[in-house]
């Protein structure tokens, strides 16, 4: 009978190529938010999936900077390094039909000490194989990678092919975690990602990336959770922004971020939310100690 195996897998690439996505998708629910904007995952989110043979550890990391150079991001940045050097195997997702300057400068931090794995991602938008084939081609003559899986992550299209591919590429192990664990990450961290996730949806391309959430009380009696947050916003026309008209928006955020919560924690939640005006939050060290993004 062969051993079981149990390894740490970084999913590096660009923002935008479907990291989160596919992490959910793998672990059977949400644990990493998702949106259309660049920068949405700031946390380095562990999400676990377990079968008879093996733990796969998702290391989901923060999409690669190059356009910012405030101290979030450079944060951000030196998070995707530190995991691309504490990992056992690299998955680094693509979007299929399209290799970038953004993903050819993640290619330049890529490790040549241990397996990489590319993972094409969106296959369902290239309807031409052969358009895909010649891609394929393209982006293996890009790197020296180890396998190359193309996927679907919105679809869940070839996910067990890319299970198995990894598998083969795990040290021998015991398990790091229980056989239902699916994130490392405390219900405190994912109330505030749930309500960044509504804003960054909710507010089209009106509020940029400067909004953070700060969890203010969360409190747990018996199948009730009751949680105060705080919405952060740079400038008070973002602060208009998500309140909206009578506070229609931040009654439709906080809504729906509590249904995701109600959803993830399997509890009814109370839930008050904020909107406080924080200038330069994303360059205040002590601010993004706080907010755990240092």
């Amino acid at each position: 009978m062969s051993e079981f195996k149990c390894g740490l897998i970084a999913i590096v690439g660009r923002p935008n190529v479907g990291k989160s996505t596919l992490l959910n998708r793998i672990v059977g629910q949400k644990i990493s938010i998702t949106s259309r904007k660049a920068q949405t995952t700031r946390h380095r989110v562990m999400g676990v999936h377990t079968t008879d043979e093996a733990q796969f550890v998702f290391v989901d990391t923060p999409g690669f900077q190059t356009r910012h150079t405030n101290a979030m991001n450079r944060t951000m940045n030196k998070r995707v390094r530190e995991t691309l050097s504490d990992t056992d195997v690299v998955m680094m997702l693509v979007e299929a039909g399209r290799l970038t300057d953004g993903d050819r400068q993640v290619l330049e931090l890529l490790p040549k000490d241990r397996p990489v794995i590319l993972v094409v991602n969106k296959i369902d938008f290239v309807k031409d194989k052969g358009v895909l084939m010649a891609f394929l081609q393209e982006a293996s003559a890009a790197h020296a990678f180890t396998e190359i899986v193309p996927v679907s992550a919105k679809q869940s299209n070839n996910l067990d092919e890319l299970l198995k591919t990894l598998q083969t590429h795990l040290p021998e192990n015991a398990p790091l975690f229980g056989e239902d664990d699916v994130t490392d990450q405390t219900e405190r961290q994912l109330a505030a990602e749930l309500i960044r996730e509504k804003v960054f949806r909710l507010s089209g391309e009106e509020i940029p990336y400067g909004v953070a959430v700060q969890i203010d009380k969360f409190e747990e009696e018996g199948n009730l959770r009751r949680i105060f947050a705080t919405i952060l916003v740079d400038r008070e026309g973002h602060k208009a922004i998500i309140i909206g008209k009578g506070g229609e928006k931040l009654k439709t955020i906080s809504t729906q971020a509590r249904l995701d919560m109600e959803h993830a924690f399997d509890s009814k939640v109370y839930l008050e939310v904020w909107v406080k005006v924080k200038g330069g939050w994303a360059d205040d060290v002590r601010m993004l100690k706080s907010l755990g993004l240092d």
